[in-house]
């Protein structure tokens, strides 16, 4: 088995196959290594928004955008106590180099719904790929492959290999035997998040979270784990996108997951987009909206309650994230939530709904019922939908009693509710779930510069060693639709680029003097605000 390669790239999600393909592309000798047994990771699991300014859709629709406008806008999702720990100079980097990556992937052939509104962004931002994520992960694999590159599956890394302070390989094993392998230019990271890491999240979450598991089993911090090793700098560890209520997954996909997302087949859907109705597209994306998301907190805050498979409440469906522990610290770690007929009524139409893809798609009452039977079931009464998840009617009777107990003043809430719920009630009944507690992805990475480069603790860069996507978001916090997947493409393109330049021109000793944009312009790392 060769072990001598110019670039070896750790995971094979969207950051680390985009990696791959643009340095083979650029003339790189490229192994890419992927510890499960398939090419994805989050990104093949998501529905494929990529968020970003100036792009030829946006101009095409009268779009007027610009990187300013999108930083200043990006810094109104999510929590201020995160975002004040946000990489601003790192983050506007990524706003300019978005578009760019766009037209890269349209030139290979890959098609984008939109642009669509996501308030508060100012203008629609969010591109969705035709028809799902999966078609980033085949048309990066197919591009790899076609210039000559390398990949193993079910081979994970396991330890860097360092010379003379400079990142020269990693130890993988290897159809159960462990090898080393040698990179002449470079070592990129590109394996993930930490979302089912319970040792790394009880580091920096605490021990009472590490019964959440991450939505993809796979995201096990294993780029984190590595980068530490050499003494890289992780920052913002302790933020996590989550943990968060969402709906168990279908069992099998559905049509919507199976469509093609390579080939001439893709390309013709990409083509027809344009001329398909609106509610055709917007029901497509429904589809792909109730495969796996998370209910609004509003359903709970307006009455709905949560029950165990014993019928029972079990924590005050206000708090988060206790609600969440607690769930994950039920039977099966699973849930339900239980409405009744004024809610039923309630979130069967604008501005009330049970999930959102924001202003693509709503997905209320009745679509749960028609599309995920799994996971939503209607009844007369409350004992009618609870028997038919084998759940205990008398017992959810019992539950019903003391809650619209609590709802009329008469008793206390044992889980501490202070609000004045409405009773539940009424001759039509929904069961939602089951739901589970999970950590949708993670926001912290190791330190990076704008090359990409990992930092160490006094900010210097290690020599030979790169991140991108979740193991190289550098400090920032990207908060909102979209985002994700946009850094992890744009990085894994700006590294893989570069380094496929870097291995034809045969320069290794000087790469930590160049930049993408102006390799002599490179100011020197700093941390980041």
């Amino acid at each position: 088995m060769k072990t001598q390669y110019d670039v070896i790239v750790v995971g094979g999600g969207g950051s680390g196959l985009a990696c791959a393909m643009a340095a083979a592309q650029g003339g790189a000798d490229v192994l890419l290594l992927e510890r499960q047994p398939k090419l994805g990771g989050a990104t093949g699991l998501a529905i494929g928004s990529f968020t970003a300014n100036r792009t030829a859709l946006q101009i095409k629709a009268g779009i007027q955008d610009n990187p300013d406008d999108h930083e200043e806008d990006a810094a109104k999702f999510g929590p201020h106590a995160y975002q004040v720990k946000n990489n601003r100079r790192l983050r506007r980097f990524f706003f300019d180099h978005g578009a760019d990556t766009l037209e890269w992937m349209g030139r290979m052939g890959l098609r984008f719904y939109g642009p669509s509104p996501e308030p508060p962004n100012r203008v629609p931002r969010m591109h969705n790929v035709v028809p799902n994520a999966k078609a980033y992960i085949a048309a990066f694999q197919l591009g790899l492959l076609r210039a000559g590159g390398t990949i193993l599956c079910g081979a994970p890394a396991e330890q860097l290999v360092v010379d003379a302070g400079r990142v020269t390989g990693l130890v993988a094993t290897v159809n159960g035997e462990r090898r080393t392998f040698h990179a002449r230019v470079g070592v990129v990271l590109a394996a993930g998040d930490y979302a089912n890491a319970p040792d790394i999240i009880a580091r920096y979450r605490g021990p009472e979270f590490t019964a959440i598991e991450g939505i993809n089993p796979h995201a096990l911090g294993d780029g984190h784990r590595l980068a530490e090793q050499v003494g890289a700098r992780l920052v913002n560890m302790e933020i996590t996108y989550g943990p968060e209520m969402r709906f168990v997954p279908r069992a099998r996909d559905g049509f919507e997951q199976l469509l093609p997302s390579k080939g001439p087949a893709m390309r013709l859907m990409g083509l027809m987009l344009p001329l398909v109705p609106k509610p055709v597209v917007h029901w497509m994306i429904k589809r792909l909206l109730v495969t796996w998301q998370h209910p609004e907190d509003a359903i709970l805050g307006d009455g709905a309650i949560l029950v165990n498979r014993q019928g029972q409440r079990f924590c005050n469906e206000l708090h988060s994230p206790s609600r969440e522990v607690a769930v994950a610290n039920q039977t099966d770690k699973i849930a339900y939530i239980l409405m009744d007929q004024r809610l039923c009524t309630r979130y069967s139409a604008w501005p009330h709904f049970i999930s959102t893809a924001p202003e693509i798609a709503y997905a209320y009452v009745s679509d749960y019922l028609r599309l995920r039977p799994d996971v939503a079931i209607a009844g007369k009464t409350a004992a009618e939908v609870a028997e038919a998840r084998s759940m205990p009617a008398a017992e959810v009777h019992r539950t019903l009693d003391h809650y619209n107990a609590f709802a009329a003043g008469l008793e206390k809430d044992p889980f501490h509710r202070t609000d004045r719920p409405s009773p539940l009630a009424g001759s039509r009944w929904v069961l939602l779930g089951p739901v589970k507690a999970y950590f949708t992805t993670t926001e912290g990475g190791a330190a990076i510069n704008e090359q990409m480069q990992v930092l160490d603790g006094d900010d210097r860069p290690i020599p030979g060693l790169y991140a991108v996507g979740q193991n190289g978001l550098g400090g920032m916090v990207l908060w909102g639709h979209g985002l994700h997947i946009a850094w992890a493409i744009t990085s894994g393109r700006l590294v893989g680029t570069r380094l496929g330049e870097l291995a034809r021109r045969h320069d290794v000793t000087t790469q930590s003097t160049h930049s993408f944009a102006n390799s002599a312009a490179t100011a020197p790392s700093r941390r980041p605000p």
